[in-house]
């Protein structure tokens, strides 16, 4: 089965919005291939380093909050 690399990626990202604190920080514990993508497409910076955390820009803000309603909400909330 070959793997939708864009579903995986929006999963994460409205994952991103679950783990949110400090505003713009999400705890980063995803996967590493999908994380390095979210930041190509520039929802977030840079995630390699020490830190147990990644910055969301602007637009990964906006677009993790978004996909977190989308996946998870429930209807008529």
């Amino acid at each position: 089965m070959q793997i939708d690399e864009d579903k995986i990626d929006r999963a994460v990202l409205a994952l991103l919005w679950l783990t949110l604190h400090d505003g713009e920080r999400a705890w980063k514990g995803h996967d590493w291939d999908a994380m390095d993508r979210l930041h190509k497409k520039d929802y977030i910076h840079d995630p390699v380093g020490k830190a147990k955390s990644v910055v969301l820009t602007q637009e990964g803000l906006r677009e993790s909050e978004r996909l977190f309603n989308e996946m998870f909400g429930k209807p008529g909330t």
